[in-house]
């Protein structure tokens, strides 16, 4: 399952908008297919803006990080309830898509935010 993140430079306030890219094979295997719509190529995507100064407090990284596991979860949508190898699947694309735009943000805040759950389940 491959989920990836781009960053890029959306406005001249040095605001930072990340794209989650969600795994269309994932979402396929979850049921989401019709909504994801096949006739593109590009799997789903959420962009998740935030700025250089929310990532200097500790309230302003938990924000972003709620709107990061928000936006992977609209990415890699619910399996349904009694299929565990696809709860399984979309767990996967969801922790991966968390990853990567955590590890394209690059703040020691955030990766320490992201440790902490990630730990904790």
């Amino acid at each position: 399952m491959s989920t990836s993140l781009t960053a890029r430079i959306a406005g001249p306030r040095a605001r930072f908008g990340l794209l989650l890219l969600g795994s269309l094979a994932g979402i396929m295997a979850a049921g989401g297919a019709s909504a994801a719509g096949l006739d593109s190529d590009a799997p789903p995507s959420v962009v998740v803006k935030y700025s250089e100064q929310s990532l200097a407090t500790d309230e302003g990284v938990s924000a972003l990080y709620s709107r990061i596991t928000s936006a992977a979860r609209r990415v890699c949508p619910d399996a349904p309830i009694g299929n565990l190898g696809l709860r399984a699947q979309v767990e996967h694309c969801r922790n991966e898509a968390i990853a990567r735009a955590v590890g394209k943000i690059d703040n020691s805040r955030l990766a320490a935010l992201h440790a902490a759950h990630s730990k904790n389940g």
